[in-house]
């Protein structure tokens, strides 16, 4: 089972990942994850991807796709995955496109999520997340807030919003990915594994998938 979620930031498809995931056994690829670790540990790829997450844009396609090849052929990745939020270009679709051809691997579903821009700004300005690097738990002030205003459950540890979570900086990214992510609802239109569905309520949205896939 390999499955491609694409969608603006604060889509949900972290959270539809998550139900997939217990659904299916299958694991979440998130290079916002594998990203967001490498720059918590300092590495070289850390230090430049953190220049451009925290303006909101993205990271260079030299920076990842090696990362995802590798990645894609682990252990727990053979009997299937989730791309969560990736590719983000049409030029990192083709290069997705040819490695999954060397391996050997298709695609089973590509899911849109539709989201409204007023609603993915609200979402993501009310995250929090925990500032412990070992916990990193993540908040809502509204739909998921901690049990302590500003205090993780886990960890007792500050909870914060993140530099590329503030309302100026979302829509910057909003407007990088309307120019340059947007295109892919083209790109994989034609594909017969693409579907596009409302993402309001992930438990819909799952409900959906399982159709389209039992098809």
């Amino acid at each position: 089972m390999r499955i491609i979620l694409l969608g603006a930031p604060g889509a949900g498809k972290g959270t539809v990942a998550e139900l997939l995931i217990e659904k299916y056994g299958i694991p979440q690829i998130s290079t916002g994850d594998m990203l967001r670790s490498a720059v918590k540990a300092g590495t070289d790829l850390g230090k430049q991807a953190a220049d451009f997450m925290n303006r909101g844009e993205l990271v260079p396609d030299a920076l990842i796709m090696g990362l995802i090849e590798n990645r894609l052929q682990e252990p727990d990745a053979r009997g299937g995955f989730i791309l969560d939020g990736f590719p983000r270009t049409i030029e990192q679709a083709d290069q997705l496109a040819a490695i999954l051809t060397k391996l050997g691997m298709g695609l089973d579903l590509v899911v849109n999520l539709e989201v409204p821009e007023d609603v993915i700004i609200r979402r993501l300005t009310s995250r929090r997340t925990c500032s412990n690097p070992n916990c990193q738990a993540i908040y809502n002030i509204y739909t998921k807030p901690s049990q302590r205003d500003g205090v993780c459950d886990k960890c007792g540890s500050p909870t914060v919003q993140r530099d590329d979570e503030t309302e100026a900086v979302i829509k910057k990214r909003l407007s990088t990915y309307q120019e340059k992510t947007a295109p892919l609802i083209g790109y994989y239109e034609r594909n017969p594994a693409y579907c596009s569905v409302p993402s309001l309520v992930a438990g819909e949205v799952i409900d959906a998938i399982v159709q389209r896939l039992n098809r």
